[in-house]
Order: structure tokens, then C-alpha cells, then sequence
């Protein structure tokens, strides 16, 4: 009998246990919107709250019940957990769209016994080296790449291989949510330069910084690194893409600088985050300029160019002949002014050898229908300053 007890309740205690949910509160203290903001949670917060919960089987809801789409990203790639006690994973990662004025919201998170679905991705990365080593990367608003060492090589005698040295950004404008790249990939080169519905490659990078590449400035010329070295992919979706590039050192006025950028490319975002670290000998901090390219348009567009430059914010808002408008911008928090040189225009920051320098870069496209204007693509890249000066605050809780 007193087995059956104990039994009885060992079972009404784990049954109590399984009812147990992590409750989540999110506030923040703007009064503008925030879609598609990034929630991140330490998946030790998840682990210690929901002992053994397995990352499939688990539930993301919001307030109203609703499940959410919901990314665990591992601490390192290829991590290892023997024991299954979620040591080899980073962070719980959901996304929730604020509305204007709406500073607190409240989610769960949950065991449950089936598998969770498969949530559409939305944020992705890759090595192209069908592409002379692009890197591509996208997620449901905008896409890019970048150029590797193959196509920084010379063209073997006799060949036709194109050849471009720049660590330049380039830009994919999309019409549609779901991921281009390798469908664009797939088409063949140069085939994605029409629009046939998905959006097209029209942006001109050459030998500029494109959409927000970097160099250092030394208040009279911009010293610039070339295609990437290397590349490391941290995590790939459905909410979340983090990758690395690593560019080899140059010569900047006589002092050898090496970057890593690493990308932070979230579903819902015009704009990505951009950590770059540069490493050089010395303490003294060197200026950094971010750019855009003068001369962003298609070939045979006869644009009208918008320049505005207003405290943190560079953009560019660009009306063609055909193919409609964009806007590119570098959002840098501690800008310390603007500059030009030849091919681009700079936004300047301060750097330090071995701490990131985070700054945000993109565009946006008027066929898409979201941004269709200068104004709300000034207002939009302001929105994107703001939010990076005021990050969410999150509250974790047990809840029975």
C-alpha cells in the first residue's frame, strides 16, 4: 500500500512538474512600432525552467495562445550534449511585432509531447562556390552577397572568368517571403537581372563599398580590404541567420588591419546587423568608414539620387527610369560624422583593435510595397537608430 502511495505520488508530483511553464514578459520603452522584433532567451533560462525539454518538442505561445515560430541556435557548430542536458545549445530565439504604443507583451514556453512543426524559413545563409565563391545571404525582405577569392583571381590565359576585387555589399531586391538565393543561383548568372516576378539583382557595386561595407579612413582616403578570405556559418534559420566573414589584413596608411564581420540577419528586417571587429597593433582607435555606393543604380537607369544624413542615419533613396525606387542605408549608433570619397559615401566610427563595431546595413524596395518613399524610408531607418539604443528588457518567470 505504501508503494502504491509513493507511486501515486511520484506521478501526481511529475505531472505537476509537466504543467510547469516558463513565462516570458518583454517590454521596452519606445512608443513606435517594432515589427518583427528578435527575442532571445539563454536556453540554460529554458533548460533550469523545463528540465529535460528536448528543443522538437517544445511550444513558443503568446498571449494570446497562439504558437509562434521558434529557432534554438547552438552554442557553437556541431556542439555536442552526451548527457541531454542542452549544453551544446545558445539561445531560444521567437520574434513578436510590437504595435505603436504597445510596451509589454507576455509569452510561454512549454514541453509538449508531439514534434513541433516545421516553421518556414526565413532567414538563410550560404557559401556559393558554383558563383566564384559568392556568399549569399537573405531573409523574407531583402537579399545580398558578397565576392570571394575565386572571383578576385586572374583569368587563366584563354578563359572568359570574370574578375572583381572588392569587399563590397551587394544587394538582391525581393518582391516575395520565401528564400531566392538558390533559386536565383539555380537559373544560371545573370539570368536574375529581370524581374519576373521574385525581384532582381540591380544594384551596382564594383569597386565601392556597396550597401555597407567598410574601410579606414584616414581623413583624407579610404583603405580598403579585398574579396573575404573565409567564411563560418553560426546558425541558418527559420527566425535567425549569424555568419562570419574573415577579411585578410591590408594596408590602411601603413598600418596592417584584418576584419571579421559577422552578420545577424533577422527574418523581418530591412536592415542587417553587422558586427566588425578589426585587429591591429596599437591602443589608439582608428576612424572607420562605413559606405554606400554614389552610384547604386542598373545600367541605363538616369537616377535621381537622395542623399540625407541626419545624426546616426546615412541613406540613399534612389528614383530610376525603370524598375521603380530603393533606399540603401548604414545606420551606425556613435556615428562621429560623414565624409565622401570618389566612389561613396562615408559614415564615420570610432574602432578599437579587437571590439566589434555594430552597425546596421540594407535597403528596400519600392515594388515590394512596404517602403514606397523617401519618407517612410528615412522614417524606417531612424526606427531601426531608436531600436538599437533601446533593447527590449525580458522577465523570466515559472509559472504553474
Amino acid at each position: 500500500m505504501k508503494r502504491l502511495i509513493l507511486a501515486a505520488a511520484l506521478t501526481a508530483s511529475l505531472n505537476a512538474w509537466a504543467a510547469e511553464k516558463l513565462a516570458i514578459t518583454v517590454q521596452h520603452d519606445l512608443s513606435i512600432a517594432r515589427p518583427s522584433e528578435t527575442i532571445t532567451i539563454p536556453w540554460s533560462d529554458v533548460n533550469a525552467a523545463l528540465p529535460g525539454a528536448l528543443i522538437q518538442k517544445i511550444a513558443v505561445k503568446d498571449g494570446k495562445g497562439n504558437v509562434l515560430p521558434y529557432q534554438v541556435t547552438n552554442v557553437a557548430p556541431l556542439s555536442k550534449d552526451p548527457k541531454g542536458v542542452g549544453v551544446a545549445y545558445g539561445e531560444l530565439l521567437f520574434q513578436h511585432s510590437f504595435a505603436p504604443g504597445e510596451k509589454s507583451a507576455s509569452f510561454t514556453v512549454e514541453k509538449i509531447d508531439t514534434v513541433a512543426p516545421v516553421f518556414p524559413t526565413k532567414a538563410f545563409a550560404r557559401y556559393v562556390p558554383e558563383r566564384l565563391d559568392d556568399f549569399g545571404w537573405e531573409n523574407d525582405k531583402i537579399a545580398h552577397r558578397t565576392y570571394g577569392p575565386a572571383l578576385a583571381a586572374p583569368s587563366p590565359a584563354g578563359a572568359n572568368k570574370e574578375v572583381l576585387v572588392t569587399s563590397g555589399l551587394d544587394l538582391w531586391f525581393k518582391r516575395v517571403p520565401y528564400p531566392i538565393v538558390d533559386r536565383w543561383y539555380n537559373k544560371g548568372h545573370d539570368h536574375y537581372h529581370k524581374d519576373e516576378g521574385e525581384g532582381m539583382d540591380m544594384y551596382n557595386v564594383g569597386k565601392s563599398r556597396g550597401a555597407g561595407g567598410t574601410g579606414v579612413w584616414d581623413g583624407k582616403q579610404l583603405y580598403t580590404g579585398v574579396n573575404y578570405a573565409s567564411w563560418k556559418v553560426l546558425a541558418n534559420g527559420p527566425v535567425r541567420a549569424i555568419f562570419e566573414l574573415h577579411y585578410a589584413a591590408w594596408d590602411a596608411a601603413g598600418k596592417q588591419v584584418s576584419e571579421i564581420k559577422r552578420f545577424t540577419v533577422d527574418a523581418g528586417q530591412q536592415l542587417d546587423r553587422i558586427d566588425s571587429t578589426f585587429q591591429y597593433e596599437g591602443a589608439e582607435p582608428i576612424t572607420v568608414a562605413l559606405g554606400l555606393n554614389k552610384n547604386p543604380s542598373d545600367k541605363n537607369q538616369e537616377p535621381s539620387i537622395t542623399v540625407k544624413r541626419e545624426g546616426p542615419v546615412l541613406l540613399q533613396w534612389v528614383e530610376q527610369k525603370s524598375n521603380d525606387a530603393f533606399g540603401t542605408a548604414v545606420v551606425v549608433p556613435g556615428a562621429e560624422g560623414f565624409t565622401q570619397d570618389q566612389l561613396n559615401e562615408l559614415i564615420l566610427a570610432k574602432a578599437s583593435s579587437g571590439k566589434p563595431l555594430r552597425y546596421y546595413a540594407g535597403g528596400a524596395w519600392s515594388r515590394a510595397g512596404e517602403i514606397t518613399s523617401l519618407a517612410q524610408w528615412q522614417k524606417y531607418t531612424q526606427d531601426v537608430a531608436a531600436r538599437a539604443g533601446n533593447p527590449v528588457r525580458v522577465t523570466l518567470a515559472r509559472q504553474q
